[in-house]
Order: C-alpha cells, then sequence, then structure tokens
C-alpha cells in the first residue's frame, strides 16, 4: 500500500534452487507494460533469477494489477519513487540493485538523484533525457478516448496505441500518467544520481543520443544495442548479458 493508499502489486522471484544468493534486484517496467509483461515474457525473470539473484517486480501504478487512478496528481515522478520505497520497506530489502526500462529507468534515476542511500546501482535501459513527454498532446488524447477519433499527432499516437495495445490497461489512466509527468524533475545532466551506473539502450533509440550524454555526466558505463529500437530493446540477450557483468563487478 502506497503512502497515499494506491494497492501496489508485488511479485517475488527466488533464486534458482542451488545457484547461491547473489543479492535482491528490484525492477521497474516501463510505460504501459507491467512487471509480466517487461521482465516475465522477456526472459528476465528467468535469466536472472539463473544467474542467483532473487528478483522482486512489481506493476507500477495504472498497470498491471495495480491501482489505476486517473488524477494527474497521481503520478508524478516523486510519487512513483516513493512507491517504489514503499515496496522495498514491505518486503524489508536494503539497498538492492535496480533495474528499469524506459519509465521504470526515470523512476530510478530520480530515486538515485533523491535516495542514494535505498540501492547499490542503477542499470537503466531506453533511458530518456529531459520531458519527453512535453509534446504530448492531452486533449488529442482524451478526445480519441471518449469519441475514437483518430489521434494525428504521431508522438501522441504512438503512446496511446501503445496503451490500448495491452488487454487490461485503463488507457485513460495511462493518458493521466502523461500529464502527471510533464514538467516535474527529469532525468538531467545537472544533476546525476551519485550511484555505479550502467545506460543501455538500442542505438535505434530515438533517446539513444540523450541517454549517451546522461551516461557521459553521470561516469555511467553506457552499452548501445546495434539494430535495436525503443520497443524491442528490452528482449535483447545483449542487454540482458551486460547487466549481469555490471553487477558481476559490483559484488
Amino acid at each position: 500500500m502506497s503512502t497515499d493508499g494506491i494497492r501496489i502489486a508485488t511479485y517475488l522471484h527466488e533464486p534458482a534452487p542451488g545457484t547461491g544468493d547473489l543479492g535482491t534486484i528490484v525492477a521497474v517496467h516501463g510505460f504501459a507494460s507491467s512487471a509480466g509483461l517487461n521482465w516475465d515474457l522477456s526472459g528476465w525473470t528467468r535469466t536472472l533469477t539463473r544467474a542467483g539473484y532473487r528478483l522482486l517486480t512489481l506493476d507500477q501504478r495504472g498497470h498491471g494489477a495495480s491501482d489505476k487512478p486517473t488524477d494527474a496528481a497521481a503520478y508524478r515522478l516523486d510519487v512513483l519513487v516513493d512507491d517504489v520505497l514503499c515496496v522495498l520497506d514491505a518486503y524489508g530489502i536494503d539497498e538492492p540493485h535496480y533495474l528499469g526500462y524506459s519509465l521504470g529507468s526515470r523512476v530510478g534515476w530520480r530515486l538515485g538523484v533523491r535516495h542514494p542511500d535505498r540501492v547499490r546501482s542503477l542499470s537503466l535501459g531506453g533511458l530518456p533525457e529531459g520531458d519527453s513527454l512535453r509534446d504530448f498532446d492531452l486533449e488529442a488524447a482524451r478526445h480519441h478516448v471518449r469519441t475514437g477519433t483518430t489521434i494525428t499527432h504521431a508522438l501522441t499516437d504512438t503512446y496511446v496505441t501503445m496503451a490500448e495495445g495491452v488487454p487490461g490497461n485503463d488507457v485513460e489512466a495511462l493518458i493521466a500518467l502523461v500529464d502527471g509527468l510533464r514538467g516535474g524533475p527529469q532525468p538531467s545532466t545537472a544533476e546525476v544520481p551519485p550511484l555505479p551506473m550502467l545506460l543501455v539502450t538500442g542505438d535505434d533509440d530515438a533517446v539513444a543520443a540523450g541517454s549517451r550524454r546522461l551516461a557521459g555526466a553521470a561516469g555511467a558505463r553506457y552499452v548501445g544495442l546495434p539494430g535495436r529500437e525503443h520497443f524491442n530493446a528490452v528482449s535483447s540477450r545483449a542487454f540482458k548479458d551486460a547487466v549481469l557483468e555490471f553487477l558481476a563487478e559490483r559484488g
């Protein structure tokens, strides 16, 4: 239960038998996805537990089996960060490694800025620099939900199509999430987490240049994924291998 009374669905996966226990990773998914889609179906859960890690995943508010408020104020970035902290507190987990993708990476960056003492490292995939949602057309998106009218604005249509493409998604809640995130704190070279960091982005992802800038400003390791863009990078074996190598170096 979050501090504002939102129920957050969580899933704990223990290390595979005989692998030992290398510690806990908390993994946070991207926009319009869920823990199951982002981590289970893409092979991350199997890969990490077989390597000896305990994996704690969650459905961010507005997603999966978690509550889906439709008030934009319920989706401020710091509220999403606080949800992660509530989950860690509920499980009594201190200083896990953090793994995020897209929206989950934005949450992880902000978590590292605000509470660097709560996590050991950050592995962030598909991290955009700045306010990537500033041009989202809220009026067109909401009009589409009410009337079915075609959205002509490309970025807005991409996000709404993504939201509508997952059974069980509440598109109105996800539009509220976009509204809540816009204009708030954003990943920036001016404020970086003082933590060991790995940033991974598809070479064909529109956010790749900004992700590289963030990595440079933070002194983080950067790995590009040839032939991958934003929507298929998360399933990349090279992404998984980069994270496993990075975590192995942390001990």
